[in-house]
């Protein structure tokens, strides 16, 4: 029920802003324009003394209206522990995988999102001497959809740079998912970044 909740209100969403472009469509010319074109993504870092996380997920995009953009995104993301689950036995997770977006914005500084992304998962543990555990390596592919919204800090019509921040949730509910729980429950996936404009020029 949540699910059909979230995607209807992302349709309204939609609607509302093809409408809106619609109705300034005599505004402008067709046609592509190189000023429309950006890219951005986000940087994860984690430390400690247990567990490392490196992680990086850049797009590049287009915006094809005022209210809506459309970008293609690859996403990689490392993890190793140790220790885990007895000591001297380490893990070590790489995620990698394309995907790509839409945002629709209803405000300047509001959007909301829908992100497919297939991931390939490569998981291997690494048993220590005490360990009871024989090495294992594992491959798995799952795909996801993540659906959300965020907020866009500085965007107007004229600047297409910006830092942002967004909530999404995994609607797909697959246990194999790195956005979900163990028992297939979404988890928040809480994101930061910078959108750059290219060929923007100054105003």
């Amino acid at each position: 029920m949540k699910k059909a909740f979230i995607v209807l209100v992302l349709l309204n969403i939609f609607y509302t802003a093809f409408a809106q472009e619609e109705n300034e469509s005599s505004e402008r010319k067709g046609g592509f324009k190189k000023e429309n074109l950006f890219v951005g993504g986000e940087l994860a870092l984690g430390f400690g003394s247990y567990y490392t996380a490196l992680g990086a997920s850049p797009y590049f995009g287009y915006s094809i209206t005022r209210y809506l953009d459309a970008a293609v995104s690859f996403n990689f993301n490392y993890t190793a522990q140790r220790d885990y689950p007895y000591y001297g036995d380490k893990a070590r997770q790489t995620l990698y995988g394309p995907g790509a977006f839409v945002r629709v914005y209803p405000l300047q500084f509001l959007f909301a999102q829908a992100q497919f992304e297939h991931n390939f998962i490569k998981t291997r543990y690494i048993p220590g001497n005490e360990s009871p555990y024989l090495p294992s390596t594992e491959h798995t592919g799952v795909n996801s959809f993540l659906v959300g919204a965020g907020y866009a800090g500085g965007r107007d019509e004229y600047n297409k740079s910006f830092y942002y921040i967004s909530i999404s949730f995994d609607v797909l509910g697959n246990n194999a998912s790195p956005y979900t729980s163990g028992s297939g429950t979404a988890i928040p996936i809480i994101r930061a970044g910078y959108n750059i404009a290219l060929f923007q020029g100054r105003r």
